[in-house]
């Protein structure tokens, strides 16, 4: 039997950027049987509003025809799961929780999988918070580095924001970085009292959505600015 294909579905940035998710994904879901996603609950409302609001009257999507499987970190139990299916010949949608599957994202533990096993995977444009908010920010779009989360301890995230600042010295480099957005204005701080006046620190909020904001000023010109997006999604790039 002819191995299943894997579909690397984008899913929303903001609730309420829905519009960019292109209609062409509506085609790759149709074609599957599986669906891996990081929480069902939020992966069936996605679905069910990109059906409800970007597809003709009429269309309709059946959820509970998929068989569904939750991926968490991708444990042995899950990888062994997405062997099973693409060997049955099932196509399987991975559906990241926010944006791109396997950028930032468990997925990748499966997209492994499927190119260990020579499957086909195809991956399907949607909004990526680290290249819309890379491409806005006036930064070195040649050179980039994505580092995920900074430490948590404060110690080690002073550190570590040296280290960037360096790199990008020596590198000619941007860098990129997200926080947990509860813990947003507390980055903000750290960054502005330890890195170099001269630095240049964009701040991305609310990508695609309806109170995105992009700005790139140096951190200097950010000491005199009073910046609250507690609990709001936001990406930051730093250049040295």
């Amino acid at each position: 039997m002819e191995k299943g294909s894997v579909y690397l579905v984008p899913s929303l940035l903001d609730e309420n950027g829905i519009n960019a998710i292109p209609v062409y994904v509506a085609d790759a879901i149709q074609k599957c049987q599986v669906m891996f996603v990081e929480n069902e609950r939020t992966a069936r409302r996605f679905l069910k509003q990109f059906w409800r609001e970007r597809l003709p009257e009429g269309s309709e999507i059946i959820i509970d025809n998929y068989e569904w499987f939750t991926i968490h970190k991708a444990e042995e139990t899950v990888r062994n799961s997405f062997r099973q299916k693409l060997t049955e010949g099932k196509n399987i949608a991975i559906l990241s929780e926010a944006g791109c599957p396997g950028v930032a994202d468990p997925g990748q533990l499966l997209v492994a999988v499927a190119q260990e096993m020579n499957a086909t995977v195809v991956p399907l444009v949607g909004p990526s918070s680290i290249l819309l908010a890379l491409m806005a920010s006036g930064m070195n779009g040649q050179q980039f580095r994505f580092t995920g989360y900074l430490p948590i301890d404060s110690a080690q995230r002073i550190k570590a924001i040296k280290d960037l600042e360096a790199d990008s010295i020596r590198n000619n480099c941007t860098q990129i970085f997200i926080e947990t957005p509860y813990r947003n204005n507390q980055m903000i701080e750290v960054i502005l009292k330890q890195a170099s006046p001269s630095s240049r620190l964009c701040i991305a909020v609310d990508l695609t959505g309806e109170k995105e904001w992009v700005k790139t000023k140096t951190v200097a010109e950010w000491r005199k600015e009073t910046v609250d997006i507690h609990k709001r999604p936001a990406i930051f790039l730093l250049m040295a």
